[in-house]
């Protein structure tokens, strides 16, 4: 899709690579950003950067703030499901709170807001969706079995609202970034790209009408691998 014509709506927009994102999206000429954050102050200070954004309250796992924000934005066609939280910790140390939290948010609030704006969507001539998800969606890593399953279930998801808006002239997009430098990862010791590359990334694979957008070297790298052994890395991600 043209970006210089994208009405964007953007989830978890206050930080990391939802903060990111709006720049980027500014910079590409968007039209108008609905940049969302979970406080009034948060919003605030989102819709004093720039003329073209408009802040918004929204807890994805907040039915009510959802269907207020669709009653406002109705002129978005471009959707991006970027609100995410993340619990460290294998299936015997998750408690339930855990397992909750993170499916409550990654996965029911992804489908939640996108049931939500789909009726916009299709009414405003199509768009695209682009669902944020992880490189551990393909493989899991022990430590962060229940981040990796909720992320799985939206990688499912994204693939059947695929196909069930197609006719609908909608594309949707799946993003798969490997280790991001964001307060998500602080103080995990690795090799991390920065959010500014990966929005550059998604964007572009957003104005490319791409369906799986793995924006960074190591997501693109592990891909390749994957695609031609995914039990090799399967074993290689279990060891991490």
């Amino acid at each position: 899709m043209q970006i210089s014509s994208a009405t964007a709506l953007v989830t978890g927009a206050n930080r990391g690579i939802g903060r990111a994102l709006v720049d980027r999206l500014l910079a590409a000429g968007a039209v108008r950003i609905y940049a969302t954050a979970r406080t009034a102050a948060e919003a605030e200070k989102l819709a004093g950067l720039d003329s073209r954004i408009v802040g918004l309250v929204l807890d994805v796992t907040n039915g009510s703030q959802i269907e207020a924000a669709a009653a406002q934005a109705k002129d978005v066609n471009l959707l991006i499901n970027n609100a995410g939280v993340l619990d460290f910790g294998n299936f015997l140390d998750a408690g339930r709170p855990e397992i909750d939290r993170n499916f409550a948010t990654n996965f029911y609030g992804t489908l939640d807001v996108t049931k939500a704006f789909v009726p916009l969507l299709e009414a405003n001539g199509g768009g695209t969706i682009a669902n944020l998800l992880t490189l551990v969606a393909l493989a899991s890593m022990p430590g962060l079995s229940v981040y990796n399953a909720s992320k799985s279930a939206a990688w499912s998801m994204t693939q059947s609202w695929r196909a069930t808006l197609a006719s609908k002239k909608i594309k949707v997009m799946g993003v798969f970034p490997g280790a991001v430098d964001t307060d998500m990862l602080a103080g995990v010791e690795m090799p991390k790209t920065s959010a500014a590359d990966i929005a550059r990334a998604i964007v572009d694979g957003i104005a490319e009408d791409s369906e799986d957008v793995f924006p960074d070297s190591m997501s693109a790298s592990v891909y390749e691998q994957w695609k031609k052994d995914h039990k090799a890395i399967e074993r290689q991600f279990a060891t991490m």
